[in-house]
């Protein structure tokens, strides 16, 4: 079975989460646990966690099929210690939130050496702060999602994520979401048959499918291996509408989170039932 669906929004609380990705046809999603762009926000009520995991049950979503993200100020691999600190507090409370909320994954990036230390010294940072936050939260694996590797954003190599993870304590509360666009911004061939096989052969090989816990299914506005992050529409980027029928064909993704990030959120739900209808075909 192929969870498909996108990040929707936790306007008005996240117990509103599963309710809209109900509304696209989603059978799985994402969603922010808290404002994104702030380093805190309050607790979350009683009432909202019972009304998350009630909407969740009626609307036939499983901690499997959901896929908290963490917030966009964190840098769990920041140069200056005092930032670092920030970070992983801010990380702790979203792990917190996630356990709370009964659920399983929280999808983060992984960090940006600013140009200050070494790509070594980020990587061992980040597998620092994985592990505090592993140490202080039960049940809640955190999963690294790669990058385009724009600016000093680490992850963006296979290898980055297979050094991070060999770093990591408790393997298995640690895993993967491979972003598609950020895929072929970082210069894997995700587009043509050959490059397809190969790119998923290596990411076996140096990382280990089985740490590969969710998908963020996006086409790209740039070329391959431009290090620059800008999704696109399904069909309408560089990637190309036989990409996403190549991935709605392949057993491999069965049985996680497939999320969408397209920009034009207006046609989540088309694409959403395109996807489902390859699936089936």
């Amino acid at each position: 079975m192929k969870y498909i669906g996108a990040h929707v929004s936790a306007e008005g609380g996240v117990e509103n989460a599963p309710l809209h990705a109900k509304e696209i046809g989603a059978t799985a999603f994402a969603f922010f646990t808290k404002n994104q762009r702030r380093w805190e926000s309050p607790p979350l009520s009683a009432k909202s966690i019972s009304l998350f995991k009630e909407n969740c049950a009626k609307n036939g979503f499983d901690p499997t099929q959901i896929l908290p993200h963490d917030g966009y100020l964190i840098n769990l691999g920041h140069p200056d210690t005092e930032a670092l600190e920030k970070s992983r507090n801010s990380f702790f409370d979203e792990m917190i939130r996630v356990e709370q909320l009964g659920l399983s994954l929280l999808n983060f990036h992984p960090g940006s050496h600013l140009n200050a230390i070494s790509i070594d010294a980020c990587l061992r940072r980040i597998a620092e702060s994985i592990n505090l936050a592993l140490e202080k939260t039960k049940g809640v694996t955190a999963v690294i999602e790669n990058t385009a590797g724009q600016g000093s954003n680490l992850g963006f190599s296979f290898s980055h994520l297979a050094q991070i993870i060999d770093d990591v304590e408790d393997k298995n509360r640690v895993g993967v979401c491979i972003d598609t666009c950020h895929t072929y911004s970082a210069g894997y061939d995700l587009k043509t048959e050959t490059g397809y096989q190969q790119t998923w052969h290596e990411f076996d090989e140096v990382v280990g499918s089985r740490y590969l816990k969710a998908i963020h299914l996006n086409d790209t506005k740039k070329e391959l291996g431009s290090r620059v992050d800008r999704h696109e529409n399904i069909g309408l980027g560089f990637l190309g509408k036989e990409f996403f029928i190549r991935m709605m064909k392949d057993a491999k993704w069965e049985n996680i989170p497939i999320i969408l990030e397209t920009p034009d959120t207006s046609k989540w739900a088309e694409e959403i039932a395109w996807l489902k209808k390859v699936r089936e075909n």
